[in-house]
Parts: structure tokens; C-alpha cells; sequence
């Protein structure tokens, strides 16, 4: 979700925590998922041209998808896009309409005070003056086109820029013993307008109260994930996390995230929709599946990913990995994780290899830009992602494999 931006003034960029393996999507749902996802990416470049595309993220896709299951499907929702990278040079149905433009609008306004952000730090490239110059004028850009169209839709982003204001001073005063509740409300209040939204466009205003709880509590779990994905690395780098900066225990962030998945199911109880097929998929299902992975409780054999795991004493080569659904694009972030990565020491027996490090925003884009191009994104096996470099696979990859006994599939519990 773009909210997953806010949550970490001082880190690394999160473009979403729902990563469904479309082995648990029937046929059907890939279809509208995939959709939504390449409906942001055509709204962002309908309406902003074709670099706002590197925003688009997987969680900014939850709005265009709420909208939709709150209204009516008529045929103006769905057109047939021309052949793309990512698809294999396939055509396909996309969504359009008022929530893939709110989606559009909500990503590029909250990556346009990330790269703000990242001029301010000097990270990386940025750290030039003519690269900050040019990076500033994006992001005012960025500003001003998705304030435009979020007007065009009644909806004021200057809520989403206040609460990136607001992050950077929470945190520079958390300390031990401060709630960690105080440093992810902003996060919470940005998904919470994005999200109540999605019901007045859809002309249900009796959701507003239901899905701006179920976005608040999605913001809160985005960015306690994101804590614990990056609590190792920060710690290695010196940057901020939450987790650390308040001395919170992982046994605290796992009762929180716990307690924000079972809030978003009860909150979508009490919301109405015409569909909820593809959000009950994405936000009771998938929701708990990201939490499992995260700390380490399940992976998914299809998809090769998971938490981090510890390195087996005695044997050099063992390393943990990271999803291929990661940082800073929906189709790129990774961590190479190779023993002699560039700059590091050769891995020690029974340790962890180096984490080469993370590319800045620019290099990223230009990487972004090879892979996009050559297709490695839509149909290699494996590649690394252009920004955090985690090792990912080809989003639209074909598998062989039995997926019938896939142990990452959830039950219903009841709901």
C-alpha cells in the first residue's frame, strides 16, 4: 500500500506486504488481480506519463480493488490493454476508472515526499547536488499531479503529506518505553483516509467508518512489518527502526500485527459490498499469510520466499532470503545475499554472508528500466531486484509444480 511509504522516514521503501502466490488465486481472481495492478500502472501513466509507472506498488492496488467490489461492474470498468513486457507482450482486461486514478494519486504523492526524503538524507546518487536538483523536480511534480487528480476526486492529499510531516518528528523524539502505537499512527491515518475514500467514490458512504478502521489498522500492520523485515539491516547499517528505537520486542510486534489482522477482518464484517470475492482474498487471507512469512511461521514453496532464516552452524553457504515481491516497485526488490557480494568480506563458516547494499533511487530506476525491457521481470526465473536487490522471480512465470499441497494456503477460519 502507498501507505507503506510512511513508514520509515529514515529506511527503506516498502511497496507492499499483500504478495499473493497466485496459486492460491483461482483462475478467476489472478485475472482481477492482475487487473488492478495493471490498471495503476496505466492510470499513472495516463495521468502522470510514463516514469510515474516505477510508483506503482502492490498494496496501492487495494483501493482501485475496494472501490470496484463496493460498486456495480459495468462494462466501462474493464478494457483490453495492448501487449506489455510484463505480460509476456500479451493484451489483457485492466481496471479503470475512479479507483485505479485514487490509487494512481495515493502512490505518487507519497513516493514524491519518499524521494524528498531521500535528497534530505544524501542517499546514495542523491547525495550529488545536480542529481538532488533533478530528483526535487520529480517529486514536485510528482506533487502537483497527484494532488490534481486526487482533487478531480474529491480527495485532499494534503492528509497523506501531513502525515509524512508528522513521521519524520515522531520519530526524532521516540525513544525506549515509547509506544510503538505513537510512531506507526501516522502511517495509520494516511491508509485510513485512503481507504474510507474508496467508499464515497463507490457511492456506499456507510463504509466510510468500517474501511477507514480496516485502513488504519492496515497502515499499523504495514509498518510493524516493515519494521521486523528490516530490523537486521538497520541494526547493520546504523539506520532507524521502530523496534529498536522503542525497545519493543518481537513477541510485541507479532501481538500487534496479530491483533491489526484480526481488526481489518472484523472491520470488512461490518462494511457492505457488491463483491468482496478478490478483498476477502487479499485482506483476510493474504493479510495473515504476510505476518506468517514475516516472522518466519510459514513460507510458500512456490514462491521461494520467506522470512530471513538463521544460518546452520557448520555450513557456509546457507543464507536467508527474502521474498520476490519486495522494496520499491511492484515488480523488483531483492537481496542477492551471495557470499564476496560487492564491498563485503567473504562469508565466514557458520555466519551469514555480506548484504551487498541497497541501490539508490536513480540506479534503481535505470535497472528497473533493463529488466522492464528485456522481460526478465515477467518471465525469468530469477532475478535481482533493481533497488534492494533481493532475489525475485518473473512476476508472470509459468510453475509445473503440484500446487495441490502448497502449506501456505490458509484455512477460512470461519470467516
Amino acid at each position: 500500500m502507498p501507505a507503506a511509504l510512511l513508514d520509515d522516514s529514515r529506511g527503506t521503501v516498502v511497496f507492499g506486504i499483500v504478495r499473493p502466490c497466485t496459486h492460491r488465486l483461482t483462475d478467476g481472481l489472478k485475472a482481477e488481480w492482475m487487473a488492478h495492478l495493471c490498471g495503476l500502472c496505466l492510470a499513472l501513466r495516463s495521468d502522470h506519463g510514463q516514469f510515474a509507472r516505477v510508483v506503482t506498488n502492490y498494496d496501492g492496488l487495494i483501493v482501485s480493488v475496494l472501490t470496484e467490489a463496493q460498486a456495480e461492474r459495468t462494462p466501462a470498468s474493464r478494457r483490453t490493454a495492448g501487449p506489455c513486457p510484463l505480460r509476456a507482450m500479451r493484451t489483457a482486461p485492466v481496471a479503470r476508472g475512479e479507483g485505479a486514478r485514487l490509487a494512481a494519486a495515493v502512490s505518487l504523492v507519497l513516493a514524491s515526499a519518499k524521494v524528498r526524503d531521500h535528497v534530505a538524507d544524501r542517499d546514495g546518487v542523491l547525495a550529488r547536488r545536480p542529481v538532488a536538483a533533478a530528483a526535487r523536480r520529480v517529486a514536485a511534480g510528482w506533487d502537483r499531479a497527484g494532488a490534481r487528480t486526487g482533487a478531480e476526486l474529491g480527495f485532499d492529499t494534503a492528509v497523506l503529506l501531513d502525515a509524512v510531516d508528522r513521521q519524520g518528528g515522531i520519530e526524532s523524539l521516540a525513544g525506549p518505553g515509547t509506544p510503538l502505537l505513537t510512531v506507526t499512527e501516522p502511517t495509520e491515518t494516511a491508509t485510513a483516509a485512503a481507504f474510507a475514500h474508496t467508499a464515497l467514490l463507490a457511492g456506499r458512504p456507510e463504509n466510510v467508518a468500517p474501511l477507514a478502521e480496516a485502513g488504519k489498522l492496515f497502515g499499523r500492520l504495514a509498518h510493524v512489518l516493515d519494521a521486523v523485515e528490516d530490523r537486521e539491516t538497520d541494526a547493520a547499517s546504523g539506520a532507524w527502526n521502530p523496534l529498536t528505537a522503542t525497545g519493543t520486542s518481537l513477541a510485541e510486534a507479532r501481538r500487534l500485527a496479530d491483533d491489526a489482522v484480526h481488526g481489518v477482518r472484523l472491520a470488512l464484517r461490518d462494511a457492505r459490498f457488491t463483491d468482496d470475492r478478490l478483498v476477502h482474498v487479499l485482506l483476510a487471507h493474504e493479510l495473515r499469510i504476510s505476518v506468517n512469512r514475516v516472522f518466519g511461521t510459514t513460507t510458500c514453496s512456490h514462491q521461494g520466499y520467506g522470512a530471513p532464516q538463521p544460518p546452520q552452524h557448520g555450513n557456509p553457504y546457507q543464507g536467508g532470503g527474502y521474498g520476490p515481491y519486495g522494496p520499491n516497485t511492484p515488480y523488483g526488490g531483492g537481496n542477492p545475499g551471495g557470499p564476496g557480494g560487492p564491498g563485503g568480506m567473504p562469508p565466514q563458516f557458520g555466519g551469514e554472508p555480506p548484504k551487498p547494499k541497497k541501490r539508490g533511487f536513480l540506479a534503481g530506476c535505470a535497472v528497473f528500466t533493463g529488466l522492464f525491457c528485456t522481460c526478465q521481470i515477467c518471465c525469468a526465473k530469477e532475478y535481482e531486484g533493481p533497488w534492494s536487490r533481493k532475489k525475485r522471480e518473473g512476476c508472470c512465470r509459468d510453475c509445473d509444480c503440484d500446487c495441490s499441497g502448497c502449506d501456505c494456503c490458509c484455512p477460512c477460519d470461519g470467516c
